[in-house]
């Protein structure tokens, strides 16, 4: 069984430890894990690691955030990976900083990454690992905030949220979603 787990961020060193990308962050983390590690290839990073008897190709698009789609939509064709088997992961406004929500299917909710996604593959319904970033910003400041660094504070709890993140992504591989949503959601 094959699988594209995709991290969303930005390439650049400049957007390197931003919010936007803990996507690219836990996605580095679940190859780490494994011992495995990426190679540029078209439309982005990536590495092509197992996890028991699982084959993940692990996707780090370098479309930039906004074009998302255009990397996920060729690699599910490339790699002949089914929809149910499509995992992003992505950061989440809503969602309180470390709060981890795994859903089958969803709206973008104003997340331009997502929004290019669901344009391109022409459907919602694909799973995604929501990484709640908080929304400690001032009206109008979504921007600077989404882009800005880590807090010291929570970065001292980013190794822990990272390997819960890790234990998600390889649970969905290995037990599915509904099991790894009722393992982890509540927690």
């Amino acid at each position: 069984m094959k699988y594209l787990i995709t991290g969303l961020g930005n390439i650049g060193s400049e957007y390197w430890g931003t919010r936007h990308n803990i996507g690219f962050r836990v996605v580095n983390h679940l190859v780490e894990s494994v011992g495995g590690n990426f190679t540029e290839e078209r439309y982005g990073a990536i590495a092509r690691i197992r996890v028991k008897n699982r084959d993940l190709i692990v996707l780090k698009p370098n479309t930039f955030m906004n074009l998302s789609g255009n990397a996920v939509r060729y690699w599910l064709q490339r790699e002949n990976v089914s929809m149910e088997n499509l995992l992003i992961v992505v950061d989440d406004l809503a969602l309180p900083f470390g709060t981890l929500r795994l859903k089958p299917k969803g709206s973008d909710a104003g997340h331009n990454g997502l929004k290019n996604i669901a344009q391109l593959l022409n459907t919602q319904e694909y799973s995604r690992l929501r990484f709640g970033i908080g929304s400690d910003f001032p009206r109008g400041g979504q921007i600077d905030y989404v882009l800005g660094k880590f807090p010291p504070e929570e970065l001292q709890l980013m190794p822990e949220i990272l390997d819960r993140a890790t234990e998600i992504i390889k649970s969905f591989c290995l037990a599915g979603i509904q099991i790894t949503m009722n393992q982890f959601n509540n927690k």
